[in-house]
């Protein structure tokens, strides 16, 4: 299930465990992105709360946690290689993996279609 929010994050469920990125379109407005700073594992997010940070040549702009939960795992890759974030967000450029405390949560959130519209 591939789930998206109004502040340009995508979620992707795996049983109880979201994958959770940036956006293509976030990506494409941001430009290049020189630096990425993740959660610790481990760490308790409150949905809307700032749990990562994305730096481009731009802005430096706050990824907000879509749900609440605890991190289980971040891609370490995406800090070694932040432009990979933005070539590939919705794919290899994942941020952080979290344990949701309530799956049924994610159905609040925009399927495809209406974040299509959304971000348009």
């Amino acid at each position: 299930m591939l789930r998206f929010t109004e502040e340009h994050e995508w979620l992707k469920l795996d049983g109880d465990v979201a994958t959770v990125g940036i956006t293509s379109h976030a990506a494409e407005q941001l430009g290049d992105l020189v630096f990425i700073e993740l959660p610790k594992v481990g760490a308790k997010l409150k949905k809307g709360e700032a749990a990562a940070v994305v730096e481009s040549v731009k802005a430096a702009s706050d990824v907000y946690a879509p749900l609440s939960g605890e991190v289980t795992e971040v891609n370490d890759g995406a800090v070694a290689d932040p432009a990979g974030v933005g070539s590939d967000p919705q794919g290899g450029g994942w941020l952080y993996r979290i344990r949701l405390d309530d799956v049924s949560a994610m159905d609040g959130l925009m399927d495809e279609a209406a974040y299509a519209a959304f971000a348009q």
